[in-house]
């Protein structure tokens, strides 16, 4: 895997570009179905969204992977409980952590200390996101979910250029105009980069008090199904603020996991039941 620097990358016995991109295209061949997450700002609950999916996809019976491109700003690993885990390199390439029918990858596990700042430019990013699919051991999977960071950068740019069948993406938003405004620059760019827009989930949408079930709009609600209409897009559905899904994320907790059949449960498996994946 590349050090945390722009000098070359290097890993034992891979060394030529050819090879890694043959690698990833054998990688390619074994997974059924590629879902990119993006958001247009950060704080929207991306990660959240992408660990959860996977999850309650996993939940089904399907094998499941899941790959952390948030090279700068990895939640992944902790959202996991997995801080400190560091990946085994076997004899065909790195070993993604594995429980059950889920693996995961993300940067941390890779190289160096979780907390060291990575210091990348695009080709760079360019070439680790392809190490990760090329020399991972990621084997046969059903779906291979890609959390990507917020914007329209390098990192989407390049898994978008990597992953050319792609089944499309799946755009994270909170209610509010800001935000909503921004994931309408990420379906632009889904479109100049002929990527298919699987649809929008809408997040943090609408507060259910613990204490007299009253719905309180913090965030406003219904601005990411407003604007699914506007621009032709799907909607896939509201995820409410829920203070337990912080808890989980925090205690290194699956959400869907630790709360079977509450409505916030109950609305992430009610999404992935409206993607088509075909």
């Amino acid at each position: 895997m590349a050090e945390n620097n722009d000098s070359a990358c290097s890993h034992a016995g891979h060394s030529d570009s050819e090879e890694l991109d043959q690698a990833v295209k054998e990688c390619l061949k074994k997974i059924k179905h590629k879902v990119l997450v993006f958001s247009g700002k950060g704080g929207v609950g991306k990660s959240t969204v992408s660990v959860n999916l996977a999850l309650s996809l996993a939940n089904t019976g399907a094998k499941v992977g899941l790959i952390d491109i948030d090279f700068h700003g990895p939640s992944v690993p902790v959202m996991l409980g997995l801080q400190g885990y560091k990946a085994i390199q076997g004899k065909d390439g790195m070993m993604p952590y594995e429980k059950g029918n889920l693996k995961v990858m993300s940067i941390p596990f890779a190289v160096g200390d979780e907390n060291s700042a990575i210091i990348w430019r695009g080709p760079m990013k360019m070439h680790v996101i392809k190490q990760l699919l090329g020399y991972v051991q990621w084997g046969e999977l059903d779906y291979l979910i890609i959390d990507s960071p917020p914007g329209t950068g390098d990192e989407p740019l390049s898994v978008c250029q990597t992953i050319e069948d792609a089944d499309g993406a799946i755009l994270v938003t909170t209610p509010q105009e800001v935000a909503v405004s921004d994931v309408r620059r990420s379906i632009s760019f889904c479109e100049q980069l002929k990527l298919p827009v699987l649809g929008v989930i809408e997040n943090m949408s609408g507060f259910v008090c613990p204490e007299c079930g009253k719905v309180v709009d913090i965030f406003k609600s219904g601005g990411g199904k407003e604007m699914c209409q506007q621009m032709e897009v799907k909607f896939l559905g509201s995820i409410p603020l829920d203070p337990s899904v912080v808890a989980s994320g925090d205690a290194g907790k699956v959400f869907v996991q630790e709360n079977s059949g509450s409505p916030t449960e109950k609305a992430f498996a009610d999404i992935v039941s409206k993607i088509n994946f075909e």
